[in-house]
């Protein structure tokens, strides 16, 4: 089974939870004998890990005017659902500015490999070489993680007559909380719209899909996200904790989906009745200025440690050197951080309305918005060494069973019933 897969990012330049599913479910998957992976992403760095499959950068593919479809590319983009004005500013910009794209001197296209602020120019040129890399490559399937490769997925689908499975990873209704953004909508819903099947990552995702995007419920399957076994650098490094204070950590994008707020009110509450505790704010973001402001107007700032953005071994550094883990999203499609920290034997606390609180049982669960709940969760596991004990024990055995390699097979399964058809 040889499956063309199309990415945004990949480990160990990541930004977010899509780089770090993508490398879990691509090794899990390598391990089935026959699977055969080429995946493909804008801008490689080098220092990837490509023992278990074929990394291509759209950045390294020359492309020629020929090699856009053009004619494919204008019925696409008439035919989603992007507004008639955008579509005609897109198409009139596509056309003019073919002739002054950044290219080297052998035709490749070039990327940022990040999440520039023009994205929708990358996202639209990526296509344009998903379809020349797809008439080069010998493949069964496609398949697109999350809506920047969708478009990607449809041009190869277009020239090639292959299966799309589209993995939805995210929507614009997690990242906007309800407010979407109606060119990123049309994007997401033209995919799913074409797609011969979509994944998504969570039964909340899979409603959310059937629900806002109308999407034949026969069409979607759910695969849960799974976790990395630890390697053993990881395994080696030990807690660095210089004090006998506890350790509450919030690790992740300091965004509105992530609902940091509620992070920050539930640790003013806890130090009203603990002062032996520490808050740590890992991540960066658009709200970390006013998470800064706010801890501040509670008189916590004493208390609370902002780090800035982690990746890697800085992440597990962090995780080992905490006693509770807290994840208080608004709208988490999934959430493989509390499945991180569970691993390094750290008691989670989650928001019920994330993908990963329907398959964790030894995680304590509140709603987003009930910081008195989070509050009495923080100051329990703290408070009570036979609970945080019975957490990290538990919590551990639990995730160790919580393997990509089952993940696989799942999508393995979709693959081989697409084929049949």
């Amino acid at each position: 089974m040889k499956a063309l897969m199309f990415g945004w990012e990949f480990p160990p330049h990541i930004l977010g939870g899509l780089g770090t599913a993508s490398f879990g479910l691509t090794r899990g998957m390598s391990k089935q004998e026959d699977m055969d992976i080429t995946f493909v992403m804008p801008k490689p760095w080098g220092d990837e890990d490509q023992s278990f499959l074929k990394l291509i950068g759209a950045c390294n593919t020359p492309v020629v005017w020929k090699d856009i479809e053009w004619e494919w590319l204008s019925e696409r983009l008439a035919a989603s659902s992007v507004h008639p004005q955008e579509y005609y500013d897109m198409r009139n910009h596509i056309y003019a500015d073919f002739s002054h794209m950044h290219t080297n001197d052998i035709g490749c296209i070039e990327f940022s490999g990040r999440y520039p602020d023009n994205l929708l120019e990358e996202i639209n040129n990526y296509s344009i070489v998903a379809g020349v890399i797809a008439r080069s490559r010998d493949f069964d399937i496609i398949h697109s993680h999350d809506w920047l490769t969708y478009p990607a997925g449809l041009h190869a689908k277009a020239v090639t007559g292959k299966p799309l499975v589209i993995h939805v990873h995210a929507t614009d209704f997690d990242r906007s909380r309800g407010k979407v953004n109606p060119q990123v909508y049309g994007m997401e819903k033209d995919g799913m719209d074409n797609a011969d099947h979509i994944i998504a990552v969570s039964n909340l995702t899979r409603n959310t899909v059937i629900e806002k995007y109308h999407q034949d419920p026969k069409k979607v399957t759910t695969v849960h996200n799974a976790v990395e076994p630890l390697s053993k650098e990881i395994q080696a490094i030990t807690s660095r904790k210089g004090t006998k204070d506890k350790t509450i950590t919030f690790l992740g994008r300091i965004t509105m989906q992530k609902g940091p707020e509620y992070f920050v009110e539930a640790a003013a509450k806890v130090l009203k009745k603990a002062k032996n505790v520490r808050f740590v704010m890992a991540g960066n973001g658009d709200m970390m200025n006013q998470m800064i402001r706010l801890a501040a107007r509670r008189n916590i700032s004493d208390k609370f440690h902002f780090t800035g953005f982690m990746k890697g071994k800085q992440v597990y550094e962090i995780l080992k050197s905490s006693d509770v883990y807290v994840m208080p999203s608004v709208s988490e499609p999934f959430g493989i951080s509390p499945l991180e920290a569970m691993q390094c034997g750290v008691p989670s606390i989650i928001s019920k309305q994330s993908g990963c609180a329907e398959i964790l049982t030894n995680a304590i669960k509140t709603d987003y918005w009930d910081i008195e709940a989070m509050a009495d969760a923080m100051y329990s596991i703290i408070s009570y060494p036979s609970m945080a004990k019975f957490l990290k024990d538990e919590g551990k055995k639990e995730v160790d069973e919580i393997k990509w390699e089952y993940a696989g097979l799942k999508v393995r399964e979709i693959y081989n019933e697409l084929l049949k058809k």
